[in-house]
This record gives C-alpha cells, sequence and structure tokens, in this order.
C-alpha cells in the first residue's frame, strides 16, 4: 500500500513540475493604434501603446520578432529606441513607434498579414513572448497604374462612341 502511494505521487509531483516550467504569461498588451493598414505606399509605420497588465511583476522588454506573410519585410531599428526597458506593474507607455512594414515593388494587389511579438521577460535577458498584436496591410495599385486604366478606358470609350456615330 505503502509503494502504491510513493507511486501516485511521483507521476503526480512530475506533472506539476511540467505545468509550473511551461506555463507562461503574456503580461503586456500591445495595442497597435492602426492595425490595419491600407493605402499605395510601399512603407507603413504602425504606433502603439504596450500595457503591463501583471499586478505585481516588472517586465523587461528586450526585443520583438515578426511572422509575416511573403513578400512582406520589416524594420525594427526603432525598437531600442522609443520602447522602454521596462514596465512596472501596471504602467504603460503609449504613442511608441514599433516598427515599420515594407511592401517591394510589384507587389500583387491583396491584403498581408503579420503578427508582432514582443519579447521580455522577467529580466534584462529573458526572451520570453510577452506580448503580441497581430497587423494587416492593404495594397493597392499605384495611382499611375489607376491613370494608365483611366486612359485605356476612355480610349476605348472613345472608340466605340466613333463606331455607333457611323
Amino acid at each position: 500500500m505503502k509503494n502504491s502511494k510513493s507511486l501516485l505521487l511521483l507521476p503526480l509531483a512530475f506533472a506539476c513540475f511540467l505545468l509550473s516550467t511551461t506555463t507562461a504569461r503574456a503580461d503586456i498588451v500591445v495595442t497597435l493604434d492602426s492595425p490595419y493598414q491600407v493605402g499605395n505606399s510601399n512603407q507603413y509605420t504602425f504606433t502603439g501603446t504596450l500595457t503591463n497588465s501583471d499586478p505585481s511583476a516588472t517586465v523587461f522588454l528586450n526585443g520583438d520578432f515578426f511572422l509575416l506573410d511573403s513578400p512582406l519585410t520589416f524594420n525594427d531599428s526603432v525598437f531600442n529606441a522609443n520602447v522602454p526597458e521596462y514596465l512596472d506593474p501596471f504602467a504603460s507607455s503609449s504613442d511608441i513607434e514599433l516598427f515599420t512594414i515594407y511592401l517591394p515593388e510589384g507587389t500583387p494587389i491583396g491584403l498581408y498579414t503579420g503578427t508582432y511579438l514582443l519579447l521580455g521577460g522577467a529580466d534584462g535577458d529573458a526572451q520570453d513572448v510577452v506580448g503580441s498584436a497581430n497587423f494587416d496591410v492593404q495594397a493597392t495599385p499605384e495611382p499611375s497604374s489607376l491613370v494608365l486604366l483611366a486612359t485605356g478606358l476612355v480610349g476605348v470609350a472613345g472608340a466605340f462612341r466613333r463606331k455607333m456615330t457611323r
């Protein structure tokens, strides 16, 4: 009987250990000012607010990472200049320029998505995901493409009209 109790205790202790080490909490709420951007630009800058939702712990902000649709590229060189080193419990930092997304020339028209991951944790070396935000970029035609299309339509309409008057 004593052996069966210790046999049950060992898996229970192991399960508690696994749960305590793998349970990660996202402590930073990342709110992008404009998570959906549309236009005919090849550059989109995202700003936002970072809020520490943990009531008791200071969270260090040590880096960032991106998950992007192809062919998007990013520039996060402003991260170190704009993002605070840490946020105290319930502290916020707003109107922060976080990153810029680039669309290469010739990118097909469409919706492109991405996820911004904020890395940090309990100290200045931690690289846990402490916050995230999804964003979208809608690529639209360049004005010159629209002018070219409009010119072609006017030409077709003129030819059709000329044919109808004969």
